[in-house]
Parts: structure tokens; C-alpha cells; sequence
């Protein structure tokens, strides 16, 4: 995938475009592509042994004219190479196109420019959609069996991509306005900075130090949005913390177990903290039913 300019101009958002859906937490996806890429990883060393196991067997076979004790081997020492060939080449491309999914997540990402330039929402989207397309189709040269664990990151990537880019187009008119004021190589430069901010100062204020006063006002709403940028989700947390008991105590959540206990939460008054006394359905502007959960299901009312 190049890094280098793209054709299409970045253009600046229009301020009626409102971002009204929640973002959705990038840790997910990147945590699913890391552990894709691990179990790829054991499936590898796992054929590289079986080779040598394969190969000491067909060499003992044609020194003794004997076949070797245990369970005879299902492919040849060439086939099980040609298998390994491929797994290596997909290996090496999930472990590139997963670095590239996860540098294009960040906050900030410039091209591979000599000069570099910020890469903008729709450019960055693009770039995602074409490291899930060569993942796509670097999947498709091994055996069926093996395609599964890199094929749920292709599709949680593009069902979710959407709502995984939301940061990103929060930030996007404020990085627009810099470089409509600065100009491009300036905004680029800042973002430069912005990355290296653990070395040359966490604060903006650090950071505008070392740029020129004219910067000042421009660079600090962009090096603000940056920072207030957020790519996880308090929803899904909130949820996840909810699901996780039962998932320890039942193992699995079915679609009916799952719909059950979203009423059960529903109509559960807080006993305390910032909503004590309140329902999620009341924090919704509905009113609180009048009957329990089990009764509002059909269910006997529980006992006292």
C-alpha cells in the first residue's frame, strides 16, 4: 500500500454534517487482529515441525526401505512445502496490513511523504478499505480451513469502519481550519510534533513553545482536538462490564439470553450514584413501567 499523495483533494466538512452516533471502540478490532495474527503464527510453526517430522520419515524410508513407527503422514515433504509457502505469505501479509490497520487508527497518521502532510477522514477511510481489500485477497491463497480467523477481521473492519472513523471526522474541521490558515506542510509539521509529544512535551502549551508565534492560535484548537480525541466507546464499555458476570457464570449468551437480560437491565433502578433512583428507561425521558421486568415478560410477579 503506498503512502504517497492521494488525487482526490481532502475538503473541509460541511457544519451541518453532526456526528450522532456513538463511536465504536478501535481497541476491539485491533485486539481481534492481534490475536488473528498470533494464532496464524502457531499454525505455521505448527506445519514448519510437521515438516521436518515428514521429512525425517521419507529419509529414513529411502535409507532403511522401512517405513518409520506411529501414524503415517497425509501429504508429501513437497506438499507440505508448498503449504508453507503460502502460509508464510499470508503470515507476512497479516503482519503488515495489521501494522497498517493500526497506524491508520491513530489519532494522527501523515502520508510517507519527504514533506509530510496530514492524511485527511476520507483518505484515511480509503486507505482502510484497501488494507481490507489486500488482506482480502491475500487470504484467499490458502487452503478454506485456514481462511476463517483472518476473515472475521475483514468483516468486523467493514461492518464496523463506519462508526470506527468517527474520531476522525470530529477532529476534521479543526485540522481543516489549520490548514486552510498555516497551509499544509505547517499542519504537517505540527503533526509531526504532536507525535513525538512524549519527548518534546505532553501539553500544547510544550508544544507550541517550540513553533512560531504566529502558529499559536490555529495550532492550539488543532493540538486541543487532538488530545480531547477519543477512540473508545463508554457505551460499549458499559455494556461489556453489564455482559461479563454472566458470561462467567453461563460460559455463552444466546440471542435470548442476551434480550432477556437487556429488559432485566432496563428496568432496574439504580440504588445509588449519579443516577439513584432513576431506570435506563427513565434516563431515556420514558416512564417507568409499573409492573416488574418478570411481569412486564408475562411472569409471575416474585415473592416478597
Amino acid at each position: 500500500m503506498e503512502a504517497g499523495p492521494l488525487k482526490m483533494p481532502c475538503r473541509r466538512p460541511r457544519p451541518s454534517s453532526v456526528i450522532s452516533h456513538h463511536q465504536r471502540d478501535v481497541w476491539h478490532l485491533l485486539r481481534l487482529a492481534g490475536q488473528v495474527q498470533a494464532r496464524l503464527e502457531r499454525v505455521v510453526q505448527e506445519q514448519e515441525d510437521r515438516w521436518l517430522v515428514i521429512e525425517h520419515q521419507e529419509q529414513h524410508q529411502a535409507t532403511t526401505g522401512r517405513r518409520t513407527t506411529g501414524r503415517p503422514a497425509k501429504t508429501t515433504s513437497s506438499e507440505q512445502e508448498h503449504l508453507l509457502i503460502q502460509l508464510h505469505r499470508l503470515l507476512g501479509a497479516v503482519r503488515y496490513l495489521f501494522a497498517q490497520l493500526h497506524d491508520l487508527f491513530e489519532v494522527v497518521v501523515l502520508t510517507g511523504e519527504r514533506t509530510p502532510r496530514l492524511l485527511c477522514y476520507q483518505a484515511r477511510r480509503e486507505e482502510l478499505q484497501t488494507v481490507l481489500a489486500l488482506l482480502e485477497e491475500a487470504n484467499q491463497s490458502v487452503p478454506t480451513a485456514l481462511q476463517h480467523e483472518v476473515q472475521r477481521v475483514i468483516q468486523q473492519g467493514r461492518v464496523a469502519l463506519p462508526a470506527l472513523l468517527y474520531f476522525a471526522e470530529q477532529v476534521e474541521v479543526a485540522q481543516q481550519e489549520a490548514i486552510e490558515q498555516l497551509g499544509a506542510p505547517a499542519v504537517g509539521l505540527i503533526a509531526w510534533a504532536w507525535q513525538r509529544r512524549k519527548i518534546l512535551g505532553e501539553r500544547p502549551q510544550q508544544l507550541l513553545a517550540g513553533m512560531d508565534p504566529a502558529w499559536e492560535t490555529p495550532a492550539g484548537r488543532v493540538l486541543e482536538a487532538w488530545n480531547r480525541a477519543v477512540r473508545a466507546s463508554s457505551v460499549v464499555e458499559n455494556w461489556h462490564s453489564i455482559v461479563r458476570p454472566h458470561l462467567a457464570v453461563h460460559r455463552s449468551l444466546s440471542a435470548g439470553m442476551l434480550a432477556l437480560l437487556a429488559v432485566w437491565h432496563n428496568h432496574r433502578v439504580a440504588p445509588r450514584g449519579l443516577h439513584k433512583d432513576l431506570s435506563p428507561l427513565q434516563r431515556s425521558g420514558l416512564p417507568q413501567p409499573t409492573l416488574a421486568w418478570l411481569e412486564t415478560l408475562g411472569y409471575a410477579a416474585p415473592a416478597a
